[in-house]
């Protein structure tokens, strides 16, 4: 078991969102659920975030809940197996071909576009 200092002292993953309707900015941390603050200017937001974290902490070992440790990029090797249809395949080198660059870096491209029209989703 951790202590609060021990969990302070983690880096867990800040989410910062301008409030375009209310004004000011929303922070959250994802791995700790329902940890939400915010604040008039990013600075104020960020402040209440560190209160927010350490209060949501306390509260946590108060009560015994499972405190999840922070997601690490670490934890990712960038690398994933994935089997595709033959024609996808040919379309897919044959795209990459006509833009002068790998394969690899093109499926990166179309991965990422992709991820960015679901992130404006949400």
């Amino acid at each position: 078991m951790k202590t609060l200092d021990d969990y302070m002292a983690l880096s867990y993953r800040m989410e910062i969102i301008e409030d375009k309707d209310e004004g000011g900015f929303v922070v959250s941390y994802p791995d700790l659920p329902g940890c939400i603050t915010c604040g008039e200017t990013i600075e104020i937001a960020l402040v209440n975030a560190v209160d927010a974290k350490k209060e949501w902490l306390t509260a946590a070992l108060e009560e015994g809940i499972s405190i999840q440790m922070p997601d690490n990029l670490e934890n990712y090797s960038g690398q994933f197996k994935l089997r595709i249809p033959r024609s996808l395949h040919r379309s897919l080198v044959e795209h990459s071909r006509k833009e002068g660059i790998s394969m690899n870096q093109y499926c990166v491209y179309l991965l990422s576009r992709n991820d960015a029209v679901y992130m404006k989703k949400d």
